[in-house]
């Protein structure tokens, strides 16, 4: 006969622990919380940016959660009868009359309209920081170029996501940025009439359209964006943390604090920091004042509208574009009117920007030919043409986002608005080869410094005169610290053009061995361990010569 023994079942005595218990039993969240809690963190200021988004997206679902309680998507026409005066009597659409019904007559509802939109510029302002320190970085390569795709997906949704919320209020600002988008669209060849029709239900504006973008808003656009988010999360945990390098830092691990109980406690006050901010931000300025607009008319058309800054870009470029120069833009082919001068600008600014960014890492990778895994982190300087290259999309997203206020600059400074256009058309076209240049230059004067530094010290400021009379400067060597953050950086060299199995070269593997050449023909190699070698012996000897000129004086 025999008997098995099992353990006693663990009996919490508070009412909390027993609740806990009871769930951990039958989903098992202790091991799932142990494995999370364990995951190191690297402790740098600039990954806060993820957080802050992260926060900022919160943020946005709660007061939109509220917002949507109120808030009545139809383009019905109504009179207004609410607590704004000078409105009394106007006729409007239901959605415009309940924004301001939120507006000033729900407690709380003007700040928490408030809230709403300066979340939203602070998410896609954190968003786009992020991505840009994991583009300088590079921090996209293997094994995160999927998570790089998610992020680029996030950040277009993101700007979906605003431009739908922005249309919502159907005020004079919101539909002209939904003309702007009619014309777009019918400036598409052959097909652009009837996706009008289909988006609008109807000749602009139409009657159904608020509330298409209303449920694109509050359902669709924030689901996907919840799943690219988690999408995000689990590729952070399982392909681990990137890290900056410095010592200890290695390929293979990850130096820093746990999640649990470090950064969890630091990410809950650091979320009611962002949320402390937002809410400062909506208290004191105000954003996105409606009541001075007033209810959207399609028959006049006015100026001075500004889109939120993110999309910016769009109405930018087609300011920028050339109306008849160098020949009409404007011609008849196939039975249809083919309107380039609209299509072509927010096509090639959006399409070609968004494909050069997503598939920028399968790029990089096809021009050095590394395949290899990097969970250490490039410094800037020490990748020139990539920081260059995204100096350059910096000023050019900039030139398009300013030329979206180009008459406002004509106004307010009292030029002319064909001035302030070819100004603008000028710095999108030299700016970003000007930036690019100039970055890539001082790229590698950096890398240089970085090399006079670990071959030679700082200046200490003693000055020594030598046996034979010869005047030097003693020169204070780094500390291990600093000097190995400045030499462990991979040293890249130029990869010529290679014969394929038929010893032919394609013309493919051409423009890759060019792309190479472009990258790392101007270099600076991190210093040697032999030269670091020789730069010991030397300090050795003007510390030899520091101390044998205080004897002297002694």
């Amino acid at each position: 006969m025999s008997h098995t023994s099992t353990a006693p079942e663990y009996e919490a005595k508070t009412t909390t622990g027993r609740i806990a218990n009871f769930v951990d039993t039958r989903v098992g969240m202790s091991g799932i919380v142990k494995e999370f809690g364990r995951k190191i963190f690297p402790d740098h200021w600039s990954f806060m940016f993820g957080e802050v988004a992260l926060y900022s997206l919160v943020i946005l679902i709660l007061s939109g959660t509220f917002l949507t309680l109120w808030f009545n998507p139809s383009m019905a026409p109504t009179a207004y009868d609410g607590s704004y005066v000078p409105m009394k009597g106007t006729e409007m659409s239901v959605a415009y009359a309940s924004t301001l019904h939120i507006s000033f007559d729900i407690r709380g509802g003007l700040l928490l309209r408030q809230i709403h939109h300066w979340a939203a510029l602070l998410f896609m302002l954190a968003l786009t920081i992020h991505m840009l320190r994991v583009f300088f970085t590079g921090a996209f390569r293997r094994p995160r170029e999927l998570n790089w795709l998610v992020g680029c997906a996030l950040l277009i949704l993101g700007i979906f996501a605003g431009f739908t919320g922005y249309s919502l209020p159907d005020d004079v600002l919101s539909g002209n940025g939904l003309r702007i988008i009619d014309g777009i669209m019918k400036a598409i060849p052959l097909v652009g009439t009837y996706l009008s029709l289909f988006f609008f239900g109807g000749e602009f504006p139409g009657t159904q359209l608020i509330s298409r973008l209303y449920s694109m808003h509050i359902m669709i656009i924030p689901a996907m964006l919840l799943l690219l988010v988690a999408i995000h999360l689990f590729m952070v945990v399982t392909h681990k943390h990137t890290q900056y390098p410095g010592p200890g830092r290695r390929e293979d691990n990850v130096v820093g604090f746990p999640v649990g109980p470090v950064y969890a406690a630091k990410a809950g006050g650091f979320f009611f920091i962002v949320f402390g901010i937002i809410a400062f931000l909506a208290a004191t300025f105000t954003i996105n004042a409606i009541w001075n607009y007033g209810p959207y008319d399609p028959s006049p058309v006015q100026a001075g509208t500004q889109p939120d800054w993110y999309v910016g870009f769009g109405d930018g470029a087609l300011r920028l574009w050339p109306g008849v120069w160098p020949f009409p833009w404007e011609f008849n082919f196939l039975g249809g009117t083919w309107v380039l001068n609209v299509l072509l600008p927010f096509a090639l600014m959006a399409g070609s920007v968004i494909m050069a960014m997503m598939f920028w890492p399968w790029i990089e990778r096809w021009v050095t030919r590394d395949n290899r895994e990097h969970h250490v982190l490039d410094r800037p300087r020490n990748a020139p043409f990539r920081t260059g290259v995204g100096v350059a999309g910096i000023i050019g997203y900039g030139s398009l986002m300013i030329a979206a206020s180009s008459d406002l600059i004509a106004t307010h400074f009292h030029v002319s608005l064909n001035d302030v256009a070819y100004w603008l058309r000028a710095l999108f076209v030299l700016g970003p080869l000007v930036g690019f240049l100039i970055t890539y230059r001082i790229c590698l004067s950096l890398q240089r410094k970085d090399r006079e530094l670990v071959l030679h010290g700082v200046e200490s400021g003693q000055v020594v005169q030598l046996p034979h009379g010869e005047f030097i400067e003693v020169h204070k060597p780094l500390d291990e610290y600093r000097r190995y953050k400045l030499v462990s950086f991979e040293n890249h060299e130029v990869l010529p053009a290679q014969p394929n199995k038929k010893g032919k070269i394609s013309l493919l593997e051409k423009s890759r061995g060019g792309l190479s050449k472009m990258w790392f023909q101007d270099r600076v190699a991190p210093v040697t361990p032999a030269e670091l070698e020789a730069a010991a012996h030397h300090h050795d000897a003007e510390q030899l010569e520091g101390t044998h000129h205080s004897q002297l004086e002694r």
